[in-house]
């Protein structure tokens, strides 16, 4: 009996070590990839490796930046175009070129959205948009409580028919979101100085496309069973167009849904939640293809399985979610905002959004 026991305790005690060894092992593993994924972030986006790298806010277009503006044959007062992706926690900025065409600029790391994956429905919901939006000069705010910002224009005319509810959601400074995108200081100074050159060079509005992700095949199977699935489908057709024409796709509302590059036979729909009257327009032989391509792909993709994403609240980019782990939020709040505003619940900042345990 007591050989057995003997026996049945050093069992037990192989088996506790063995867990404890593999729960290790996660860890390490759960860590590396955190510590991979902002390298890989560094390296791809040019981003943020220090405190220090963040350099100093301003209202001008740095040197730095013209100079690759011109290297790529654009003007500072060339037209823009901006997308912003939430699961990527990345804003970039398009440019027209000597081709007439948009090329991309420069891709900025967010400091931090709030919410989850999905579009925003009501006010106080921490939401940050999606869809497609268009600023004016009169959307711009140099007075902004955090540093600079401007207003996407939200409810748009698809959202409002819809319901949808909340105000003054806006790509701002600081590194603080409850429904916003937040750039910090320094970079919504580089972005709100080239939009306003371009609206002052002669462009009415931009474009501002919101995404929840880079609107892949594999990121589309991968939330084919989100109930926003539909919706990301429909943003998808105007990101096929300017992915595939290098040029601002147009956007009509009918059907509940947004319309890319439509001739209506009597013109533009006023009702969005109407159905669609008949088009006249012919489908573009290039996006049709991309869009055929990338169906096949996703259906393949679809039978396997993917870890779900669990957002807390929102997201950080990162390079940045580098820099809080290491100064911890009261520090980089002073060098990423000039009043030093406080980062937005920074354990969930923290939190590993690819981490489906969480």
């Amino acid at each position: 009996m007591t050989l057995r026991m003997s026996m049945f305790a050093s069992h037990v005690g192989g088996l506790s070590s063995l867990l404890y060894r593999l729960n290790r092992i996660e860890w390490v593993r759960r860590r590396f990839r955190r510590v991979a994924l902002a390298l890989v972030a560094v390296v791809l986006s040019g981003c943020v490796q220090s405190l220090g790298d963040l350099g100093e806010a301003s209202h001008d277009i740095p040197p730095k930046l013209l100079a690759s503006m011109r290297a790529k044959g654009m003007k500072p007062e060339s037209p823009v175009l901006v997308r912003i992706f939430k699961m990527e926690s990345e804003l970039e900025i398009w440019k027209v070129d000597g081709s007439g065409r948009y090329a991309l600029l420069k891709i900025y790391p967010m400091c931090r959205w709030s919410g989850k994956l999905g579009p925003k429905t009501k006010t106080g919901d921490r939401q940050a948009p999606e869809g497609f939006y268009r600023v004016s000069m009169a959307g711009l705010n140099p007075k902004s409580q955090f540093y600079l910002s401007f207003n996407l224009g939200y409810p748009n005319r698809l959202e409002a028919a819809l319901g949808y509810s909340g105000e003054a959601l806006m790509v701002h400074g600081a590194c603080s979101s409850s429904g916003c995108f937040a750039l910090t200081d320094q970079g919504v100074g580089e972005i709100y100085a080239v939009v306003e050159k371009a609206l002052k060079g002669g462009q009415q509005a931009f474009q501002v496309q919101a995404y929840p992700f880079r609107m892949t095949s594999q990121n589309l199977a991968a939330h084919r069973d989100d109930p926003n699935v539909a919706f990301w489908k429909n943003l998808k057709e105007g990101y096929d167009i300017f992915d595939v024409r290098r040029r601002e796709p147009r956007v009509a509302v009918c059907g509940s849904k947004y319309v890319f590059d439509a001739e209506f036979k009597d013109g533009d729909p006023a009702d969005p939640l109407a159905a669609c009257p008949e088009r006249v327009d012919r489908s573009d032989p290039a996006v049709v293809a991309k869009a055929s391509a990338d169906q096949q792909k996703y259906l393949e993709l679809a039978a396997k399985s993917y870890t779900p994403l669990a957002y807390q609240d929102g997201g950080m980019h990162p390079s940045f979610r580098a820099l809080l782990e290491e100064n911890g939020d009261v520090k980089l709040a002073e060098k990423v905002s000039v009043i030093k505003y406080p980062i937005s619940r920074p354990v969930a900042a923290l939190a590993d959004p690819f981490d489906g345990s969480k």
